[in-house]
């Protein structure tokens, strides 16, 4: 097991495969690798990319879980769709459709090379359920049953520009660091935060939380 993930809570490295964790420590190989060249994170260091990347985007797999497993998506005929909006080099879009296969990730990147990037990990990793646009996120076409970013924009825009991407009964989940309460201030009165999620991040001395968003019943996007 790479040692970041021996640091993890047991709830979350615990529930990996042993091909999980291959795949995982190989895209963080590939995203240093790539990194060199394509500047798709401004980390270099490797220690630092295993700690502020790997661990911060694991430890919101068991939130995620459980938001799906609560509402029953697992157990519906079509695999629910995941969209990671201002992916970069895929965080978290690509740790999520490794560590959650029976989830459909699609990252979404206004930079070519990052999307070219992520279709390279899927392939490499074979991660079927996992694919890359290279779009802005307004123009993208499709429905999504969960929208998420992480450092993409202010809640404000996160929410404006993906609004139409969300299908019946989804769901916004904003990877934050402090709990954004200007932001959530200035969010439209017919979007719901229906919760803020404290993460503890291991090994990282930073505030991480997960700010969980809906529109409100009736309420519908740009048609």
């Amino acid at each position: 097991m790479p040692p970041v993930l021996a640091q993890l809570a047991d709830e979350v490295a615990g529930a990996l495969s042993e091909a999980q964790q291959r795949q995982l420590a190989s895209y963080m190989v590939m995203l240093a690798h790539w990194n060199s060249t394509f500047n798709l994170t401004a980390l270099r260091d490797a220690p630092e990319m295993l700690s502020h990347h790997l661990s911060d985007c694991l430890v919101v797999l068991q939130p995620l879980m459980r938001h799906l497993r609560e509402g029953g998506w697992l157990d519906r005929a079509q695999a629910p769709r995941l969209l990671d909006v201002g992916s970069g080099g895929g965080l978290p879009g690509v740790v999520l459709a490794i560590c959650c296969p029976q989830v459909q990730v699609t990252c979404v990147d206004t930079v070519g090379k990052k999307a070219a990037f992520i279709r390279q990990v899927a392939a490499e990793l074979r991660l079927p359920n996992l694919k890359a646009e290279h779009a802005r996120v307004e123009q993208l076409p499709g429905r999504y049953d969960l929208i998420t970013s992480r450092a993409f924009a202010s809640l404000v825009d996160f929410v404006r520009l993906t609004r139409q991407l969300l299908a019946d009964g989804a769901v916004w989940m904003a990877m934050k660091g402090k709990t954004p309460d200007e932001e959530r201030a200035e969010l439209p009165a017919d979007v719901q935060v229906f919760h803020v999620e404290p993460l503890q991040v291991p090994s990282l001395d930073a505030e991480r939380c997960l700010v969980w968003m809906r529109p409100m019943e009736g309420a519908r996007g740009p048609q």
